[in-house]
């Protein structure tokens, strides 16, 4: 066990490979097996000795070990014992085999495999492959691949990158420059150039032109390949660049993928597992909640059964959800990824634009008679209404008023119904308005939407709180304020108040004073309850949001700890909400958004009102931006889930048209 081992599986002491082989073989003489006897053993074996296992059960009992772990067992389970039987290479080469074979090509197991191994793990792979199916991988992958994606797997096979140690100070800057100048500084790509650097350079060198690369474009180096490259190259590149900044977050990534919505993907989820378990499992289980906010132990528990999850769960190696400080690995991410998130601009952009031929007298006029007479013609409704700005509907509704002596909105109220009615309602309402009844509701009838009052107060701007509080009260005779005194209690009635004030600090990061917040922070971790959260709040809910990033950025320095972790393992309720729901929104709030539009639609039911209230106020400011986070981080685009998650009691489908058109497309 050398000085960089971060793997959850060791040698096991006291070793006798023919007592265990022995042992298995019992396990699986008979009438059916003892599979938790064949789990406890294998899992308790580090690769090396399951291969002495393996030769000792054929000088034994003249059988292969795998021929008859395949004959015993079945499914999930014994594609993943059968896994941990096999040598690390020759377990890779099966894995590229079956991505390869029959009619249709895994590629992104072939790109998790060659982004993610080092020069002497490919080297001992193609030999694998070699000697298991008597032919050349390279061969293999040239038959199956094409175009730039090929040649930059080809040049990953090759094994060839520099060593770590390698960092060419004088070539780190023109590096940059080149690869700035191959996409962002010119029309069309040049990829040799891409696939050139990226494939060759070593990890530290990369680490650094990364770095300069950002400040040369003013964006990462991921946002620049998703915007310059395309399919299967783009995300073989951005898979090299994930693994350049750090593998266990790029095995976090794709271990979650695999678990989230609907299904697992079992086979990237045993290969990643057999695959890492001796080599940086500890540090990808601290990425895992480091990113997700829950640990990949409970996510494995959740999401799978049987012997298959006990046997995944030893791998696994134990539950982080308790866990308090980083694994230097992590830690070292953890102030990266604030790093990144002081640093990057996120360009912001909508999917409802100005129309362009606008005559609010004819809009009206064609609304008036899609009302009129027996029926109502929802589909020149949802065209006009969902193809207009905010700002031309406001124009329509006076129109409206001034033409035909009629209010639009009441209607609107009358011909339409259930959610059709709610989203289109709302599409015509002012934000301050929308926000406003959304507040309301929110606080109405017996129980209260905590997650609606959080999700608004701590995602809106200055101007747009102090201009919903003054569409509340002249909507419904009361002040914001009082409303959320008398719905509220605690701690967390304090925290939406005084985001309601709408007089969050604006302006840059004051470094001075940000190290000094970062400090008090760390500190308050060690107070009572009732002080941290006191702290907490006069933190979180009046600093600028660049301002804090970079305390939250320096926290994990001062205290070796995750600000996210710590609010989830000190705070509850709706406290721990508030506060969790000011990180993810300081750290990129676009993502929080595409989470919550997850979360709204994932399970059992569809939460329309948070569905509705999401796309009707995001979709003029940064909907786009949404829907590719919510694509980058599940895997799936936001227009596949609302066309799945919408059709159930939507018997007419108007309400999932209009969801998809204000959506603005498939990604």
């Amino acid at each position: 066990m050398g000085k960089g081992f971060r793997g959850t599986i060791v040698d096991h002491p006291d070793f006798d490979a023919g007592s265990d082989a022995e042992a298995l073989y019992n396990a699986m003489k008979g009438f059916g097996s003892d599979k938790d006897a064949i789990l406890d053993l294998i899992t308790s074996r580090s690769n090396a000795q399951r291969q002495e296992i393996r030769a000792a059960y054929k000088s034994q009992y003249g059988q292969d070990l795998i021929d008859d772990l395949k004959y015993e067992l079945t499914g999930k389970f014994e594609r993943l014992i059968v896994g941990l039987m096999r040598p690390p290479a020759y377990h890779d080469a099966k894995e590229i085999k079956d991505a390869i074979k029959g009619a249709g090509t895994d590629e992104k197991c072939l790109i998790e495999i060659l982004a993610s191994r080092t020069n002497e793990q490919i080297h001992n792979l193609v030999e694998a492959y070699k000697d298991a199916y008597g032919r050349d991988l390279e061969e293999g992958i040239m038959g199956d691949t094409s175009g730039h994606f090929r040649k930059m797997l080809v040049v990953l096979l090759q094994g060839t990158r520099e060593e770590d140690d390698v960092v060419s100070e004088d070539l780190v800057e023109q590096d940059a420059q080149d690869l700035y100048d191959a996409g962002e500084a010119q029309w069309g790509t040049d990829e040799a150039k891409f696939i050139m650097l990226l494939g060759n350079r070593s990890v530290t060198h990369l680490q650094l032109v990364f770095d300069e690369y950002h400040k040369i474009a003013e964006k990462s180096i991921e946002d620049s390949i998703k915007s310059e490259l395309s399919g299967d190259f783009e995300r073989l590149m951005l898979a090299v660049v994930q693994c350049i900044w750090s593998k266990p977050m790029f095995f976090a990534r794709r271990l979650y993928r695999s678990m989230k919505g609907l299904g697992t993907a079992d086979n990237t989820l045993i290969r990643i597992m057999v695959s890492r378990a001796e080599i940086d499992m500890l540090d990808i289980r601290e990425c895992f909640r480091l990113r997700y906010e829950k640990s990949l132990y409970n996510m494995i528990q959740d999401d799978t059964s049987g012997e298959y999850k006990r046997t995944l769960l030893k791998l696994c190696g134990g539950d982080d959800d308790m866990a308090g400080e980083f694994f230097p690995e992590a830690a070292q991410i953890a102030y990266k990824m604030w790093e990144i998130s002081s640093t990057t601009k996120i360009q912001l952009r909508g999917t409802v634009q100005p129309y362009q031929d606008f005559d609010p007298a004819s809009d009206a006029q064609a609304l008036r008679k899609a009302m009129k007479g027996f029926g109502t013609d929802e589909d020149t409704i949802i065209d006009i209404v969902a193809q207009r700005s905010n700002a031309q509907r406001q124009e329509i509704r006076k129109t409206f008023k001034s033409l035909l002596g009629r209010d639009l909105m009441a209607d609107l109220k009358s011909e339409l119904s259930k959610n059709l009615q709610r989203l289109i309602l709302g599409l015509m309402m002012t934000p301050a308005e929308f926000d406003a009844k959304m507040m309301k509701k929110a606080m109405e009838g017996a129980g209260t939407d905590e997650h609606a009052l959080i999700e608004i107060l701590v995602t809106r701007g200055n101007q747009e709180i102090q201009e919903m509080c003054s569409a509340y009260k002249s909507a419904f005779k009361k002040s914001l304020e009082d409303a959320i005194a008398s719905d509220t209690s605690g701690h967390f009635k304090r925290i939406l108040i005084s985001l309601a004030q709408g007089a969050r600090e604006e302006g840059p990061v004051d470094m001075g004073r940000a190290l000094d917040d970062a400090q008090e922070l760390a500190d308050a971790c060690n107070a009572d309850s009732g002080d941290m959260e006191d702290k907490f709040m006069s933190i979180l809910c009046t600093r600028s949001f660049p301002h804090l990033r970079k305390v939250f950025q320096e926290f994990v320095r001062c205290s070796n700890k995750d600000i996210e972790q710590i609010i989830k393992k000190e705070m509850s309720g709706d406290v721990k909400n508030a506060m969790f729901a000011i990180v993810r929104s300081v750290k990129n709030q676009p993502s929080y958004f595409a989470d919550r539009l997850y979360k709204a639609m994932k399970g059992l039911g569809t939460d329309d009102r948070a569905l509705i209230r999401i796309i009707v106020s995001r979709s003029e400011i940064d909907l786009f931006t949404i829907r590719k986070e919510f694509k980058d981080t599940h895997e799936a685009s936001l227009h596949e889930f609302i066309q799945v998650e919408t059709f159930v009691g939507d018997t007419s489908g108007d309400y999932r048209k209009t969801l998809l058109m204000l959506c603005g497309g498939e990604d």
